[in-house]
C-alpha cells in the first residue's frame, strides 16, 4: 500500500515506515500528526485517485526531527566590472516518519 501526498507545494509518494523530510513544519519534534492532503492510494490492485484530494483518506505521520539540509553557494559576478557577491543558503527541513494510511471503505 502507498499513497501520494503534498506537503510544502511538493508531492511525495510513502508507504509505510518510510522517512521523508519535506518543507519545515510548524510542529514538535515526537509529535504525531496527520496529513489530509491525499492525491492518490493504492492499495492491493485498488488505485484511487481524488480531484484534486481524496476526503476520506489520511497519513499519520511522526516528527522525528528538524533540521538545515546542505549548504548552496551562490555566486554573483559581472565579468569585466569587478562585482562579486558570494552567499550561502541551507534550507531547513522537517523529516517525517510515516506511521500508517489510513482510508475509510
Amino acid at each position: 500500500m502507498f499513497a501520494i501526498i503534498e506537503s510544502g507545494g511538493k508531492q511525495y509518494k510513502v508507504a509505510e515506515g518510510d522517512t521523508i523530510r519535506v518543507e519545515l513544519l510548524d510542529t514538535e519534534a515526537g509529535s504525531v500528526f496527520e496529513i489530509d492532503k491525499v492525491l492518490a492510494v493504492y492499495d492491493d490492485n485498488d488505485f484511487r485517485v481524488g480531484k484534486p484530494y481524496l476526503e476520506d483518506a489520511k497519513v499519520a505521520c511522526k516528527v522525528v526531527e528538524h533540521g538545515k539540509g546542505k549548504k548552496v553557494v551562490v555566486f554573483h559576478y559581472k565579468p569585466k566590472k569587478n562585482i562579486r557577491t558570494k552567499n550561502g543558503h541551507r534550507q531547513p527541513y522537517t523529516k517525517l516518519q510515516i506511521e500508517s494510511i489510513k482510508v475509510a471503505e
